[in-house]
Parts: C-alpha cells; sequence; structure tokens
C-alpha cells in the first residue's frame, strides 16, 4: 500500500514556536504563507518516540531518552508536516505560544529532581471549548468567540498541569460541539474549517470532538482531550482508531468548560492506548489513593460475565464481522459472554424529550457561560445575540448549514418549566433503571459491549453528514444516562477503524477501563493511519476499481 503523498516543504521549525508570549491566533492564518512549492514525496508515519503511547512517552521522558523541550518541538514539527501542509488535517486550531517556555521549565524541574507527577513535560490537545489561562481563546470553533480569552483553567486542566501535563494547543471540532444545526458537517467550525479522518482523508472524523480524534490518531500530541454530549468522545475515536473513554457525568469538573447540557456533558481523554487514557483521568480528576492506572490488569477479564448486546449489533457485514473477531477476544482473555437478545422498552417520546432536555439546557448554561466572559471580548452575551451575529455573519458563519438547533433552543422556557422537568426524570428513567442499569442486574452482567458505532462515512459538503442507519451501539442510552462509556481498537475494514464499545453503571469507571485495557491487551488491533485521499486509494481497491484487461 502506497503511505505516500505530496507535500510542499518549506515547513520545518514553525514560527508561531517562536511568538512566545503572543497572543495565538488560528494554525492556519499564522502559517498560511509559509507553506511553498516545490513539493516532494514524504512518508507521513510518525518516527522515533512520538509513534508511541502516551505511557511509552512519559516513560521516554522520564529516563532522559528524549527532553519535553525536544519532544514538543517534535510534536509542532509534525504539525506543521502533516496538520498545515501535506494531508492537511485541519486538526489542530491553536498553538499555545508558550508550550517551548513550560517545557524548558519542566526540563529544569526533572534536572532538579522535582517531577510533578505522571505526566511531567507531556503535551496535550484540548477541544477548544474547554477553557484555559494560556494565551489561547476558547472558541468552539465560532467566530463570535475567537477574541474569548478565559480567566482561569478550567480544573480538568488545573488537574493536567498539576500531574505536569503541557498544553499544547487546541484542537478543531464541530462547531458550537455540533449543537447548531440538524444538518451539520462533523468536524467543520468557521475559524477551522473542515477537519480529515487521517485513515481515509475523506472520510468523516464524526464530532464533536473531530479534532481531538484526528491529532491523536495522527500523533500530533501525545494524548487529547474531548468532551461529549452524546456520542462526542466515542464517535470520533471510533472512526479515527483511538481510545476514548467518557467518565460518569460530574467524576470530571465541567467548570469552564462551553456547555450543551449539564445533564449529559462530560470531557474525557482519547488516546491510544487504555493505560494512556488512565493516566489522563488520574489527572483530570485529581484522584488520590486509588487511581485508575493501578486498577488496569490485563487478566481483569478472566470469569468476568459480559453482557453482549445482539439487538445492538446491526445489519452491516463489516461491522459484525470485527465484532465478532472481538468477542473471541474476549472469550480468549476468560470473559463469559452472555448473549442480550431484546433492547429494553422506551416511551415513544423519549427522542423527542431527550432532544428538549439538551435544547431547554443548552439555552441556559450557555447564557449563563456567555455572562461570565470578558464583554470587551465577548460582545454577543445571549443566545439570542449569538444567532443575530451569525445571521449578520452569515456569508462566514452560514454558508455550508444553517443553525436550526440554536433557533430550536431560543424559544425554549426556563429550567424551572414542568415541561423540562418531566423531560429530564424520562429520559433519566429510561437511561438508566429502565435502560442500562436493567440490562445489567436482569442478566447478571459485570458490563455490556457492542459496536461502538459505524465505519465513517464520506464528508458531503452537498448533504451534510450522511452517515448509514440504523446506527449500531448503544451510545446514546450510556450517553443520556451519565454512565462511563470506552470504546477500543478492534480493527479495521478497508482502512477504516471501528471501535467495541465497553458501557457500565454509574462511578463504575474503574473498572470500565480495567476491561477495556484486559480487552486491548488481548487483541492489539489499533492500526496506523495511513492518509490515503480516498478508500479507492489503497492498492488492492484500486486494482478492483478498473476494467479487466484481456
Amino acid at each position: 500500500m502506497n503511505k505516500k503523498l505530496l507535500l510542499a516543504t518549506s515547513t520545518a521549525t514553525l514560527i508561531f514556536a517562536s511568538a512566545c508570549g503572543d497572543k495565538s491566533e488560528p494554525v492556519a492564518a499564522q502559517n498560511a504563507e509559509s507553506i511553498a512549492e516545490p513539493a516532494t514525496v514524504v512518508d507521513f508515519q510518525p518516527t522515533g518516540v512520538i509513534a508511541g503511547t502516551l505511557p511509552e512517552i512519559a516513560k521516554a521522558l522520564n529516563s532522559d531518552q528524549v527532553s519535553s523541550e525536544a519532544l514538543v518541538q517534535a510534536y509542532l514539527d509534525r504539525i506543521a508536516l502533516i496538520d498545515i501542509a501535506g494531508p492537511t488535517l485541519q486538526s489542530v486550531l491553536t498553538i499555545n505560544p508558550d508550550a517551548l517556555i513550560e517545557a524548558k521549565k519542566l526540563d529544569q524541574m526533572r534536572a532538579e529532581g522535582n517531577v510533578m507527577g505522571a505526566l511531567h513535560g507531556v503535551p496535550i490537545l484540548l477541544k477548544d471549548n474547554i477553557g484555559t489561562v494560556d494565551n489561547m481563546p476558547t472558541t468552539a470553533g465560532a467566530l463570535v468567540l475567537k477574541d474569548n480569552y478565559a480567566k482561569a483553567d478550567s480544573p480538568l486542566v488545573a488537574g493536567l498541569r498539576a500531574s505536569g501535563a503541557i498544553i499544547l494547543g487546541k484542537t478543531n471540532l464541530s462547531q458550537w460541539a455540533n449543537f447548531r444545526s440538524e444538518d451539520s458537517m462533523s468536524g467543520w467550525s468557521a475559524l477551522g474549517g473542515q477537519v480529515k479522518n487521517p485513515h481515509v482523508l475523506d472520510r468523516n472524523p464524526c464530532g464533536s470532538s473531530s479534532g481531538s480524534g484526528a491529532a491523536g490518531a495522527a500523533s500530533l500530541a501525545a494524548g487529547t482531550v474531548g468532551t461529549e454530549t452524546n456520542g462526542s468522545i466515542i464517535c470520533p475515536s471510533n472512526v479515527n482508531g483511538l481510545v476514548g473513554f467518557k467518565p460518569t457525568v460530574g467524576l470530571v469538573p465541567q467548570q469552564g468548560i462551553i456547555p450543551i447540557s449539564h445533564t449529559q456533558d462530560t470531557a474525557g481523554p482519547m488516546t491510544k492506548s487504555v493505560m494512556g487514557s488512565a493516566m489522563m483521568m488520574d489527572a483530570m480528576t485529581q484522584s488520590e489513593g486509588n487511581p485508575y492506572t493501578l486498577g488496569l490488569n490485563k487478566d481483569a477479564l478472566k470469569g468476568v460475565r459480559i453482557g453482549v448486546l445482539k439487538f445492538a449489533v446491526g445489519s452491516y457485514a463489516a461491522v459484525n464481522q470485527l465484532f465478532t473477531a472481538a468477542l473471541a477476544d474476549l472469550e480468549a482473555a476468560g470473559a463469559v459472554l452472555v448473549d442480550i437478545e431484546e433492547r429494553p422498552a422506551s416511551p415513544s417520546e423519549l427522542g423527542l424529550n431527550s432532544y428538549n432536555l439538551l435544547k431547554y439546557e443548552f439555552k441556559d448554561g450557555l447564557n449563563k457561560y456567555l455572562a461570565g466572559t470578558d464583554p470587551d471580548k465577548v460582545t454577543a452575551r445571549t443566545l439570542t445575540e449569538i444567532i443575530e451575529f451569525n445571521n449578520t455573519n452569515a456569508a462566514l458563519e452560514l454558508v455550508l448549514f444553517d443553525q436550526s438547533i440554536m433557533d430550536a433552543s431560543e424559544i425554549m422556557d426556563t429550567l424551572e418549566s414542568d415541561d423540562y422537568k418531566q423531560a429530564v426524570e424520562m429520559v433519566l428513567k429510561a437511561s438508566r433503571e429502565d435502560g442500562v442499569d436493567k440490562l445489567l442486574t436482569e442478566n447478571d452482567v459485570s458490563v455490556l459491549v457492542a459496536p461502538s458505532g459505524v465505519l465513517a462515512s464520506v464528508i458531503d459538503p452537498v448533504n451534510g453528514d450522511n452517515w448509514p442507519s440504523p446506527w449500531p451501539g448503544y451510545a446514546s442510552p450510556a450517553a443520556r444516562a451519565g454512565y462511563p462509556h470506552a470504546t477500543v481498537p478492534m480493527g479495521a475494514f478497508r482502512n477504516v477503524p471501528l471501535g467495541v464499545s465497553f458501557i457500565g453503571t454509574a462511578n463504575q469507571d474503574a473498572e470500565v477501563l480495567a476491561f477495556a485495557y484486559a480487552y486491548e491487551q488481548q487483541s492489539q488491533k489499533r492500526v496506523t493511519p495511513n492518509y490515503l485521499a480516498t478508500a479507492a486509494a489503497d492498492e488492492d481497491i484500486a486494482a478492483a476499481m478498473k476494467p479487466y484487461k484481456m
């Protein structure tokens, strides 16, 4: 398979890496003039330390195999190589202009015997709806928030920093965390453009944590952070071939993050390995005394009853083939598989009430968030004014799709309304007591497994997102319940990755991570991106697409 593409050559060391202390601007704007002809052939596979997983990178730092400064520079060079030039993934929205300075400080601390934690000197990328005190705005990909500089670190960022992590930059995302339009394109934002899937570049990176998924898979940081309301960590991890972990809602504090729903929102790690995600969870939750990493054991599945959600597998042959192989790996790891054939019954109004819940909470939460921003920098102070801004700037904001979800949210009543309270009650009961918990209890199983979703469809600016239906998996009930959910790569079909899901009940996070780790150690099914222009660029597929020559 040909894994090489054309790349402009003049992208060695990034200009923005020396812009320390200045306010940061989107990467594309910083570097648009630095990429020039002529072009040459370059292999986009990472080499050296940055090709490893987060635990391997941390080990290399601890053993003085690499300095944090050299590691940061290697990532900056790689971002120039494939995110700005080459395949132009457009997964990184903004670079921290002080990242190299922070790396030098952490190297000096290490030399003096002062190591802050397990992530000391490890570069991490954050989804750009997460606030930090770094010289980077928090934008949600929206033009109206391009100057929104946070006054404080969000608690999860404070936790990462306390463990020694370097905030390398912010990732692109589906604008407003994909809560702007019912006809949206996952991975598109007005500020960052369209994120590409590094495995097959014209394939959907899914959202809303699109940039975090693509950047993590492409080795642009040791780990990334995404956020989820309904599948926005699981789906991009699934289609980009990463481990993604959505924790129990509330476990990772949500302050300082642009909100959709306080009932369902949570941040979570997206990495190349389960151990890497556990290391990030230890830092993001500032866990003490019972680290998630200590619970990871390759024998964690032995004798454990696993509920196989047969009703959630779907009818796609490729998905079924990969999932069947994953079940064999689970059995090989010692799990006892229990088939669950029937989906729990749910009220006919569940879908509508779930959507209404999000609209109610989005309007309330966003208005409160905007009230806490700098009025000199963020002039739109309410959802109403955001909508007006987008209409005024329609040539930039509304070219590809509308803001129908924002319009629908704006007309919702307050959180004191009976309609809202009834919606919350129905959604939580259907997804928890009558959903995930019922499946676990009635089948006497410790965790539920299913495919994490579908194989990525093609990015389509004409029709918007065009995912196959029905959607395999059980991500929405887990998200509505606010319960822990991990996805782990289970291979790929025609270069497009797919994951297997592990879903538990409230606060079963450590067990879900342990089960995911045991599966990962048995299966080892993560695939490396090939940066193919299209699926047909694969040599075998390309040959089959041509007419037979007599």
